[in-house]
This record gives structure tokens, C-alpha cells and sequence, in this order.
């Protein structure tokens, strides 16, 4: 049995189409793929060593296999978000997206009766990137104290407010009526998000890191639970811990960056835990992804590669490393939502050895695994390769 065990989920690394992308206009996308190719290469040593360069064509990643175990995994649920790739990773298959309002906003429906349960009148309600909308309307929100409402390709409310003009406890507040109003099945937004900012003006308008998430409860028990229930630790860094609404959750750690969670998750190998470390780095995905820049995707991925290799270096022998993805955002595809793809899985231990994990057919087959090293109720959906490690050990 592996002691620990580190989860680091690459937020919309993909690693190309499935047989379902066209369902969702995605055919032909290849996250990894077309950023390596877009930047006529890409320089991950670390990722290479782990057999990277076999999941898909990588310009610059050699298909070789020097440490651990490498395969690729099909996703069972139905969506592209977040919290559907997550929640299947801890063995729950969504059947039913959440609700997107990415091309019209939010009904006007639900917009006034945030206003009444709020007493705040709303601007925005469209989708947008958080920075840029802030440029425009923060001016007149610190004037007339209206809140900033937009969305995006996921399924998200997210609330824009000034941190001194509007308060930080009244945007928390406003937050929590617009989570109750949207469980409400003709709206079902998967998060609800606070997004607070600062500065005087739109130049230097800048947003802080008091954001946070409303999300709706997982659907069933998930791996977390059984893990917690059974006095294992379960360690969040980044996002997951509003993923699943503290649900599972022991203790968690906000991160500002990925180089940061990754920090935090490099300290964390110095603390004597039993159990999961699971970690979301979302830079790949909010400041790059939806944003359509390659560019900026390849250096990000570039850095989370060296600060893998030192993380890598002080692992302990009975530690196990599994890196993943959630969905794709292929930064060259068209529009700015998420591309429905494959997502790689590199796995590695000091006492295992080298090889292929082949093609999974569920993001779960990670929480099975997990389930059974920690001797835990197996979920409902995925098949453990616990016992594929220690056969080529």
C-alpha cells in the first residue's frame, strides 16, 4: 500500500478528440497537441520521462518512457466542465450537464429575482473574462453600487464586486441567494462564484484573492467521502475543495498561481499524512484556455514541468504520483469554451516501475485505484490499475 498519494489534475490539458467530441463540435481539437505545434515546440523533460510523447503527437516531446506509467483516459459522463471531470475522477458518472448561458446570459427571470433577494441592481449579464469586465463596468459599480453579473463556457454565475465600495461580506452574502436561487432545476448553474476586486479605476482595477466558490454538493458519495470516513487525510490545494463543496474534504489550501500550488503541494511532502493530496492547477484553464492563448499556455506548462521534476525528486518511496486532466481548452479551437478530449495519465512511484497503461475508459478508474491502495468502499464506476503497478514493479 502507498502511504500518500498526490493527485495533480492539469485543469483542460487534453490530449485529443475522443469519439464523442463531435457531439459537442469538438472533433478534431487536441489541447497538448496544437499549443506544442502553434509554438513550433514545447520543452516538457519531465513529462517526457513519464511517456508523455505516446498519448499524442507533441512537437518537441519525444515519445519515450524513462520513469513511471502512461496511458490516456475516455470520459463516461456527459459534459465538459469541471465539476463533471472531477466528480468522475472520485467516481461519479454524470448523465445530465449542468446548464451553460455562455450565447444569451441569464434569463431575465433569474436576474430580477437576484435583485429583489439582493436589493442590488445588476449589470453585465453576459459572458465575459472577469478582467475585462471589470474594465469596462467597475467605474460605474463603485458609483451606483450595482453588482457585476457575467458567465462563462462553464457553468458558472459569477458576481463582481469592489472589495472596499461594496464590502467583501455583502458580495459573500449576495453569492449565497444567488447559489439558492440557481438550484432551482429551469437554472442549475454549477457554481456560484464571488469575485471580489480592488483599485480606484480601470487601469489598475485589480481582482484578489478573496474569491470563492458556491458549488453544488457532489450527486453521490464519492471516493473523498469513503477516504475521510475512514480517518484518511484528504488534502485539497486550489480549487478542489469548492469542486466538491468541502465534501470529503480534511483541510485545504487556496493557491494564487500554479507555480504556487504546486509550492504548497512540494511542502506538503514534508508533513507525515496517510492518505490523498489532490490538486488543482487552473492557470492552464482560466488564464490561458478560455482565453485562447497558446502562447502563454505553453510557457505555463513549461514551468508547472520544472516544478514537477523537483517535486518528483523529493517524493518518498511509498508515495504515488498521478498527474491528470479534467477536460480539454484547446487554445486554437474556435470560440473560448472547453474542447470534449481525452486527458492523460502519468502515474509514478520510486518502487514501481516503467510502462503502458493503455486506453481507461473512465476518468474513475483513479478513484478506484485510489479506493483500493487505501482499502476503502469502491465507487460505483472505474477499474483500479493498482494491481497493473505491481505487476511491473
Amino acid at each position: 500500500m502507498f502511504k500518500r498519494i498526490f493527485l495533480i489534475v492539469m485543469d483542460s490539458v487534453g490530449c485529443g478528440s475522443t469519439p464523442l467530441s463531435k457531439d459537442y463540435n469538438d472533433d478534431g481539437a487536441n489541447t497538448i497537441s496544437h499549443i506544442a505545434s502553434f509554438c513550433n515546440g514545447i520543452n516538457l523533460k519531465t513529462l517526457q520521462k513519464m511517456g508523455y510523447g505516446y498519448l499524442t503527437d507533441i512537437k518537441g516531446v519525444k515519445p519515450i518512457n524513462e520513469i513511471g506509467y502512461y496511458g490516456k483516459m475516455d470520459e463516461l459522463s456527459n459534459g465538459k466542465d469541471t465539476m463533471t471531470g472531477h466528480w468522475e475522477i472520485m467516481g461519479i458518472k454524470t448523465t445530465k450537464p449542468f446548464k451553460t448561458f455562455t450565447d444569451t446570459g441569464f434569463p431575465q427571470e433569474l436576474i430580477e429575482k437576484l435583485e429583489k433577494a439582493t436589493s442590488h441592481k445588476i449589470i453585465g449579464n453576459k459572458a465575459a473574462s472577469g478582467t475585462e469586465i471589470i474594465k469596462e463596468l467597475g467605474e460605474r459599480h463603485i458609483k451606483t453600487k450595482e453588482m457585476i453579473v457575467y458567465t462563462s463556457a462553464d457553468s458558472v454565475l459569477q458576481i463582481a464586486c469592489h472589495e472596499k465600495y461594496f464590502g467583501l461580506e455583502e458580495l459573500y452574502r449576495c453569492c449565497k441567494i444567488a447559489r439558492e436561487i440557481c438550484m432551482d432545476e429551469k437554472y442549475m448553474v454549477g457554481r456560484v462564484i464571488a469575485r471580489p476586486f480592488i483599485g480606484e479605476n480601470k487601469d489598475n482595477f485589480t481582482r484578489t484573492a478573496n474569491r470563492h466558490d458556491y458549488a453544488l454538493s457532489p450527486t453521490d458519495t464519492t471516493v473523498l467521502d469513503y477516504l475521510k470516513a475512514s480517518n484518511y487525510e484528504v488534502i485539497s490545494v486550489g480549487k478542489i475543495n469548492d469542486i466538491f463543496n468541502t465534501k470529503g474534504i480534511t483541510s485545504a489550501y487556496k493557491s494564487v498561481s500554479n507555480h504556487d500550488g504546486m509550492k504548497i503541494t512540494t511542502d506538503l511532502l514534508k508533513n507525515d499524512f496517510t492518505g490523498l493530496c489532490f490538486v488543482n492547477l487552473v492557470d492552464f484553464d482560466a488564464l490561458y484556455g478560455h482565453r485562447r492563448n497558446p502562447i502563454g499556455y505553453k510557457q505555463c506548462l513549461e514551468e508547472f514541468d520544472n516544478d514537477l521534476a523537483l517535486f518528483i525528486e523529493n517524493l518518498r518511496n511509498d508515495d504515488l504520483l498521478i498527474i491528470t486532466a479534467d477536460h480539454g481548452n484547446d487554445p486554437t479551437w474556435t470560440g473560448t469554451d472547453h474542447t470534449r478530449e481525452y486527458v492523460p495519465l502519468l502515474v509514478y512511484s520510486k518502487q514501481c516501475g516503467k510502462g503502458n497503461l493503455g486506453l481507461r475508459t473512465s476518468f474513475a478508474d483513479i478513484g478506484a485505484t485510489i479506493s483500493e491502495n487505501f482499502k476503502v468502499t469502491m465507487p460505483k464506476i472505474g477499474k483500479s490499475f493498482l494491481r497493473e503497478l505491481e505487476k511491473n514493479e
